[in-house]
């Protein structure tokens, strides 16, 4: 459930009834954390309400390992946590993924919620409970569906955000509405608002509520993903720096490229998104050879039998999911 908040301190409302609270938190945004707990500890009547536990984590692709899932549930067990337990996870979309793995698989599931403190996070990683780490570089290769019981939304929280990470945030944004509203996508151009950000959230709120496991429809919110994800392995072997809202930037890119390809698109789309994210300032040429990302879509965790579903554009604010090989794809793309 996405619940907007005024102000960070209002989340307490919300966790004042849970006794036995956790928050997990990446170390970046430790101010976040230091203000909900002492919102909790104001709350009239809840004099002396402490969360049982903080435990700060540090985040990056490098670390968002079984491992340090592990770890996290070490020390909810060292600290006593029963089934009870609540967690709340305050960062971006790497701690959200690592706290609700770990809230999936603890004793066998316990309830969590999100407060994401990046663009990104809002309007997509924090929201749809798709947990999971990665393997070997492989994004998320390890994971289990377990919603939130609530993702909080909160302007404040981006008021520090780097403007990299900002722009990493509008390509997922700009990839929802793609999906599925095209006057969105077009006021996005002029700037982004708490309201799109909040309509963003809610077309993927309501996108996963029609299919939470990604039995369909859902697979629509991978656009941009296969070839992203391969970009970003890509970087990572080469020990280079590319952030996951960039992948995907560049990823649309390729998937338009491909929609015209095939026929799918009317020839000018791959400029028209070309001139639109360059004007906001996303990367659009993947720095590789596309034979360098071919190994890794084979690879993806949602390619089956030789098939890879690719989710494909016919215009702003439709796609269709459309499965061939990797091979066929890289063909249509030379």
């Amino acid at each position: 459930m996405i619940k907007g908040l005024a102000h960070i301190t209002d989340v307490s409302a919300f966790l004042k009834e849970e006794p036995e609270l956790y928050v997990i938190y990446d170390e970046n945004v430790a101010w976040v954390a230091e203000e909900v707990f002492q919102a909790l500890k104001e709350m009239p009547g809840q004099a002396g309400h402490d969360v049982r536990a903080a435990l700060a984590i540090e985040t990056s692709e490098e670390l968002k390992t079984l491992e340090t899932v592990q770890a996290l549930c070490r020390q909810l067990l060292e600290a006593g946590a029963s089934r009870n337990a609540y967690l709340l996870a305050i960062g971006g979309g790497i701690t959200t993924d690592i706290t609700g793995f770990a809230a999936a698989i603890y004793k066998r599931g316990i309830r969590y919620a999100n407060l994401p403190t990046t663009l990104l996070a809002q309007v997509d990683a924090a929201i749809g409970g798709k947990t999971g780490v990665n393997l070997d570089g492989y994004k998320n290769m390890l994971g289990a569906f377990r919603m939130p019981e609530y993702t909080f939304l909160c302007a404040d929280v981006l008021k520090t955000l780097p403007p990299r990470e900002s722009g990493a945030g509008l390509a997922e944004l700009l990839k929802t509405f793609l999906i599925g509203d095209a006057e969105a996508y077009r006021q996005a151009q002029k700037g982004v608002s708490q309201e799109l950000i909040t309509k963003a959230a809610q077309i993927k709120a309501d996108i996963v509520t029609q299919d939470p496991e990604e039995h369909g429809i859902r697979a629509k919110l991978n656009l941009g993903h296969t070839f992203g994800h391969a970009i970003e392995h890509e970087a990572q072997t080469r020990g280079e720096d590319i952030h996951h809202g960039e992948a995907v930037a560049m990823g649309i890119i390729l998937a338009a490229r491909l929609s015209e390809r095939i026929g799918l698109a009317k020839k000018g789309l791959e400029a028209q998104l070309k001139a639109d994210f360059k004007a906001l300032g996303l990367p659009t040429e993947c720095p590789y050879p596309l034979e360098n990302l071919a190994a890794a879509m084979e690879l993806d965790k949602k390619a089956a039998q030789g098939q890879v579903k690719w989710i494909l554009l016919e215009e702003p604010g439709k796609v269709v999911i459309k499965e061939m090989s990797v091979k066929e794809a890289m063909d249509d793309l030379r």
